[in-house]
């Protein structure tokens, strides 16, 4: 071979070299990448070429595909009391993409996920169509009814969250306002952007896309005085409900010449801790965090899941608790107020952990998944999360947050025949506490047999809020008691 012939040969196999290692790095190294772009107009018709799996609850469906024609989107989703639904299932749109459990569950619904690679290899060889498979909740129907009916009848902004305390499954989570998820899953430029322009905070302030009960934080105001409570046992400052806590009347912050004041003319002077909790004695708890002091009150709340993000698996925005406080900051914070925030979630997980005698689980929505024809593809275990008191310390604080119900701000959750614990508390939020306050209310049920099916957190934003715990008990105890006889009953 001459020379010319020679360097023309090298040339062409580097060319076809080059050629090899290129398709090799998009097949391999780029696929996954090139696979999920937003701009892979493919991967969007595949996802709705095929009706999608579905989002099961109590063993329904509340999620469905729709078949369209004028688009080459197959189908679109549709939902079952989507407004209702919505802070659970979350969207899955057309034109919008996806949010929550239609988002992180994306690949099991669509049947793209590698775990039904055999199950699509069956179906192929035997000519049947891919489907998606489903995604079995914890949640349960009647609870979620009577949370989001509590919550639409209230008609003010609110949340509700509800877990089973002995396994972390959460059994409620209500938003509201609310938006229905069918009203855009579509593509059209009319109609369901028209949709989803009017449910943007920019042009609807109520914001009916924020899931209330997993991202927005609130101060939680005394419902916090729970964890407060927790750590004078824990920590040892008092070791028994009906002893006698050394608060003066008035009570003066450390460092400050600003009395910290309660609401009303009630018994705090020297409280009980049981006293102190029926009444909501701010002195006595805001005393509990001084003479704690921040590092102590911090190690208790890490403990009930404060700041940090939990995946339920939706994200959660993490609850606050802050460090390097002073005194007196240490003890605003130990009443819910300055700069303590929480999900409702969190403090539901707060009741949680007490009802479940001391034992913190971890809040899950997912129970099962499973491919087309039902085969389960994975099952979740419940998983302890931590302890944020002992059984003996947990079981003081059942019967001061019982005497709450009994006999204190939480009387509205009361239910025959059936042992209720609670804590009200109404949060004061606004420069100088010029905006109306939140209404919150914490509590849990028990069985006969002593175990706890379900602890509940309400929280209500409303004009009618007055600022003392009875609006607590007012607004959002009546909502928890809906929803814990909603569990009751299904049990029966």
């Amino acid at each position: 071979m001459n020379k010319p012939l020679r360097r023309i040969a090298i040339f062409c196999g580097l060319l076809v070299m080059a050629l090899l290692v290129r398709d090799n790095w998009i097949q391999y190294v780029q696929a996954d990448e090139l696979r999920t772009d937003k701009n892979n107009r493919r991967v969007v018709i595949e996802r709705y070429g095929t009706p999608r799996g579905n989002i099961i609850v109590d063993g329904k469906a509340i999620t469905g595909s729709q078949e369209t024609s004028g688009s080459d989107f197959k189908f679109k989703r549709t939902y079952t009391n989507g407004p209702m639904w919505a802070p659970v299932t979350g969207y899955a749109s057309q034109a919008f993409g996806a949010n929550q459990l239609e988002s992180i569950e994306d690949g099991i619904l669509t049947g793209n996920d590698d775990r039904l690679f055999f199950r699509n290899t069956l179906d192929m060889l035997t000519g049947k169509e891919k489907e998606g498979g489903n995604v079995v909740t914890t949640l349960n129907a009647a609870a979620q009814k009577a949370a989001y009916n509590g919550l639409k009848k209230q008609g003010g902004k609110g949340a509700v969250a509800a877990i089973e305390p002995s396994t972390g499954k959460i059994l409620a989570l209500a938003s509201y306002p609310s938006y229905d998820p069918s009203s855009f899953a579509g593509n059209s430029t009319t109609t369901d952007t028209e949709a989803w322009t009017k449910l943007q905070k920019k042009n609807n302030p109520d914001d009916p896309m924020l899931n209330r009960a997993l991202r927005e934080v609130y101060p939680p105001g005394s419902t916090f005085k729970v964890v407060t409570a927790a750590a004078a046992l824990e920590h040892g400052l008092y070791t028994e409900a009906n002893q006698k806590t050394k608060t003066p009347l008035p009570w003066t912050m450390p460092g400050t010449t600003t009395e910290l004041k309660n609401e009303g003319n009630i018994p705090c002077e020297n409280a009980t801790l049981r006293v102190a909790l029926q009444y909501s004695c701010n002195t006595v708890f805001g005393k509990i965090g001084s003479d704690l002091g921040n590092e102590k009150m911090l190690e208790t709340a890490k403990e009930f899941g404060f700041t940090e993000e939990q995946f339920t698996p939706i994200r959660t925005s993490a609850s606050v608790f802050s460090d390097d406080m002073n005194p007196s900051q240490t003890a605003l914070s130990s009443i819910g107020q300055f700069n303590t925030a929480a999900t409702p979630l969190q403090m539901a997980m707060v009741a949680s952990a007490v009802a479940n005698n001391g034992t913190l689980m971890k809040p899950y929505m997912v129970d099962e998944l499973q491919t087309n024809n039902l085969d389960a593809l994975e099952k979740t275990t419940p998983e302890e999360m931590s302890k944020p008191l002992s059984a003996e310390n947990a079981q003081i604080l059942q019967s001061m947050m019982e005497t709450v119900v009994e006999d204190g701000t939480g009387k509205n959750a009361q239910i025959n025949d059936v042992k209720v614990g609670g804590k009200t508390g109404t949060a004061q939020h606004g420069v100088e506490n010029s905006e109306n306050p939140y209404a919150w209310f914490i509590s849990y049920a028990k069985a006969d047999d002593g175990s706890a099916p379900v602890a509940v957190a309400v929280v209500i934003e409303d004009d009618n809020a007055v600022r003392d715990d009875i609006s607590g008990g007012g607004l959002a105890a009546p909502i928890a008691k809906s929803v814990m006889e909603a569990v009751i009953s299904s049990k029966k």
